[in-house]
């Protein structure tokens, strides 16, 4: 199967390799969370240390991480992970990890240089959040001050890529997504019926 976002894949390589942070803007569909990150594993500017990706929700981390796992026909916990509040699976062979918003923050409390880290990915940042503006904030001042080898990939769907690659005066880079036809069927006009009778109606129809 194809994914859109392959095909700036490696424009991005190449911007990761000489920039500290990439603005990428990708349209759900596109690759970017399942997709990307595991051909980004083996780069050399990569030197074979982690890479944590933060996904704001907890559902969307795990399965972000099951699916990127399941690419690579391996259990979750072994390369790719994730860890969520209550929740995680990692092990010491895992070199991707998927976390939430307060883990990151408190990851980079408990390890203010990141040494194990080589690259951080914020993904679906147009949910923007007050943790995961804590995150970026943090991520950057460890990268100005400890390690400037540390690279930094922002990627969202909506996002204004353009306004936040100046604000960071970061290159961006922008990925098509995929479109499929799509027919509207209107119901007739709204009577007394409940909403969520008249929601179940038009689901069973449209399965049928």
């Amino acid at each position: 199967m194809s994914y859109p976002v392959l095909s700036i894949l490696e424009e991005l390589k190449e911007k990761l390799g000489h920039h500290p942070v990439v603005v990428l803007e990708a349209p759900p569909g596109a690759g970017k969370s399942t997709i990307l990150p595991l051909h980004l594993l083996n780069e050399p500017w990569l030197q074979r240390k982690k890479i944590l990706m933060l996904e704001p929700r907890r559902l969307a981390a795990r399965s972000v991480a099951m699916r990127m796992a399941e690419l690579r026909k391996e259990g979750a916990g072994e390369t790719i992970g994730y860890r969520v509040r209550f929740d995680s699976r990692v092990s010491k062979q895992t070199r991707l990890e998927v976390v939430t918003e307060g883990i990151l923050t408190r990851v980079i409390q408990q390890d203010n240089s990141l040494d194990e880290v080589g690259l951080l990915i914020f993904d679906e940042f147009h949910e923007r959040s007050l943790q995961a503006d804590l995150a970026l904030t943090l991520s950057l001042q460890v990268q100005q001050i400890l390690r400037p080898d540390l690279r930094i990939l922002i990627m969202s769907a909506t996002v204004d890529g353009e306004r936040l690659a100046e604000v960071l005066q970061a290159p961006q880079v922008r990925s098509s997504g995929r479109q499929f036809p799509v027919t509207i069927h209107y119901q007739a006009q709204p009577d007394t019926t409940p909403m969520v009778m008249r929601m179940t109606s038009a689901i069973r129809r449209a399965l049928r």
